[in-house]
């Protein structure tokens, strides 16, 4: 850990801000232990300036009048940490934990370092609870999602909402609901259904084969325009295009009928961007 500056408005990293707050009367008790003993514990910051352990101390900071103490947390796993250390720091049910610890794994932000590949051991070990409960968790935010807050503040216990989550997936999964849901997403295998063309099971198979495929392509065209375009604006603005010497080419020589076709397929890159409202 690093200290860190002063800061003015500090957000929350979305791991610890999962974790429900302090009521007024704990922050105000809390308050008071700062004003006659001292911050104890700095508040830790990521590498972005947002908190990872320290919400309420900064609050009660605010509260007692007092500047607080930061530092910076210099780790490679800031998801993780923060997951830890909250989970340890407060009186929490363990249906609470393992709510936060399955939500935290579901909105993470950068899955090469953060929470979302990890495995449901490995959680129930950063939040202090079983595989069992993590597991429950997990059915919750799938098949009954909106409990998973009321869970998380406490006014819906983690076994209830099992409960309805387990109801939710025995309804999704009848054959009625899978159909209504096929024909939701993809009229043309739905009809192909009905009309004996397709299992119901096939369909589905298909469905999650043109869903992958589709993955697949936007994550390619995603690379290839990511590697082309920003060299390109690179350009802009230098000497680069007088430079240019067919003699030193190393693939397909470029002619005014390659920059005719790159400038059309940019101007239609430009026209969907604007179309999905990209930056």
């Amino acid at each position: 850990m690093t200290e860190s500056p002063r800061r003015t408005h500090i957000e929350s990293h979305p791991t610890t801000a999962l974790f429900p707050m302090l009521d007024d009367d704990e922050l105000r008790a809390l308050a008071d232990d700062i004003i006659e003993l001292g911050q104890h514990h700095p508040i830790v910051l990521d590498a972005d300036g947002r908190i990872l352990d320290g919400r309420n101390r900064l609050k009660a900071c605010e509260i007692a009048g007092i500047e607080p103490v930061y530092v910076t947390y210099d780790g490679n796993s800031p998801s993780a940490y923060a997951l830890s250390v909250n989970s340890r720091h407060r009186h929490l049910t363990k249906g609470q934990l393992a709510m936060i610890a399955a939500k935290a794994r579901s909105l993470s932000e950068h899955p090469e370092r953060s929470l979302g590949e990890q495995s449901v051991r490995s959680l129930s070990e950063q939040a202090g609870v079983s595989t069992g409960r993590i597991t429950q968790a997990t059915m919750v935010l799938r098949y009954a999602p909106h409990l998973a807050d009321a869970v998380i503040k406490g006014s819906t216990g983690l076994n209830e909402a099992y409960a309805a989550a387990q109801e939710n997936k025995a309804k999704e999964n009848s054959a009625e609901a899978q159909l209504a849901r096929l024909r939701e997403e993809d009229p043309e295998l739905a009809d192909r259904v009905v009309e004996g063309d397709l299992t119901l099971a096939g369909a589905w198979a298909e469905r999650t084969e043109r869903i992958e495929e589709d993955k697949r392509q936007r994550k390619v065209a995603t690379r290839l325009l990511d590697e082309l375009v920003p060299p390109l604006a690179q350009t802009r603005g230098t000497r680069t295009f007088s430079r240019y010497d067919p003699a030193y080419a190393t693939g397909t020589p470029l002619t005014r009928e390659i920059i005719a076709h790159a400038m059309t397929a940019l101007a239609e890159m430009d026209q969907v961007w604007q179309e999905r409202d990209l930056p």
